[in-house]
């Protein structure tokens, strides 16, 4: 199980580079490679950003073992192993642990909109099959319902492993209530958005899941160092550097722009993505494009 201190700063949600319909494992290995020697404190392959929803099985678990592979035990992995369905997710959840990841994401089931007992039962029998840390991941703009404060307050009580939770609601007023519920000795909450990093750190907070890190992994490693440091001054600079680039990677559904940023850059070979997700419009294009230049790209 990985300590709560280890969960803190920047985890970077890796995309998933592609080309001619497959998985680029050239790109992903030197993209792994460049988020170490920024800095990041852990990698997430296959979440949302990774397209894990479009990947096929046998695509999805390779692309854990080849991230666990490049990273040699260099700074955690946490896979994305989550599904609507719990006994798919615990299939995912046993290939990852064999494939020696350090933790899991645990996306809120989608689609099927579960009770909180429904929940409950979901992610108790997840972390019986595993002794690895889960990682909570709620985010109801994309699966309606939220993991209530009680549900991952119970869950925590009885799993001591699930020690962790990726907020993505977009409001303030949860990470408080997260934190009054659960002490920050035994349970971390990263931002599981760009642009709230810094309000949610001054909050209790300790970093963010971000999307903008596969392109910036030393400005967000910098930006969340110094909010955990205190230095709440220097993180809100760097957030303001970056603002308009935080928000228009969300311009179309991520990560379509991030993807065609890293090829823009150079990083990548091509912007592909799986369908039902096209390629970035023309005019989204233009708007990143021009975001882009203020860093020099």
């Amino acid at each position: 199980m990985m300590r709560v201190s280890e969960i803190k700063g920047t985890y970077t949600a890796l995309i998933t580079p592609m080309s001619g319909g497959k998985v680029d494992y050239e790109d992903l290995k030197n993209l792994v490679n460049a988020q170490i020697k920024g800095g990041v404190a852990g990698l997430i392959p296959v979440g949302t950003t990774g397209e894990s929803p479009t990947l096929k099985a046998e695509e999805h678990l390779q692309v854990i073992r080849a991230v666990v592979e490049y990273t040699n035990k260099r700074v955690p992995v946490i896979a994305g192993t989550g599904a609507n369905s719990t006994e798919e997710a615990i299939e995912l959840v046993s290939e990852a642990d064999k494939a020696g990841v350090d933790g899991h994401l645990q996306v809120c089931p989608y689609y099927n909109k579960p009770t909180q007992q429904g929940l409950l039962s979901h992610f108790s029998a997840i972390a019986e099959a595993t002794k690895n840390s889960i990682m909570l991941y709620s985010i109801p703009g994309r699966c309606v319902i939220e993991i209530a404060v009680s549900t991952i307050a119970a869950l925590h009580k009885k799993y001591p492993h699930i020690n962790c939770i990726k907020e993505a609601g977009g409001r303030s007023d949860r990470i408080s209530q997260i934190r009054s519920a659960l002490p920050a000795e035994s349970f971390a909450i990263l931002s599981g958005d760009d642009s709230l990093t810094i309000p949610f750190m001054s909050l209790g907070a300790s970093g963010v899941v971000s999307v903008a890190s596969n392109l910036f992994p030393e400005k967000i490693v910098e930006m969340t160092q110094l909010a955990l440091n205190g230095d709440f001054s220097g993180a809100r600079a760097i957030h303001y550097n970056l603002y308009e680039l935080l928000v228009n990677l969300f311009i179309e559904a991520n990560p379509v722009p991030a993807k065609y940023a890293l090829y823009k850059m150079g990083r990548i070979k091509s912007p592909e993505v799986k369908k039902p997700l096209v390629e970035l419009s023309a005019e989204s294009a233009a708007i990143l494009d021009k975001t882009l230049k203020l860093f020099a790209i």
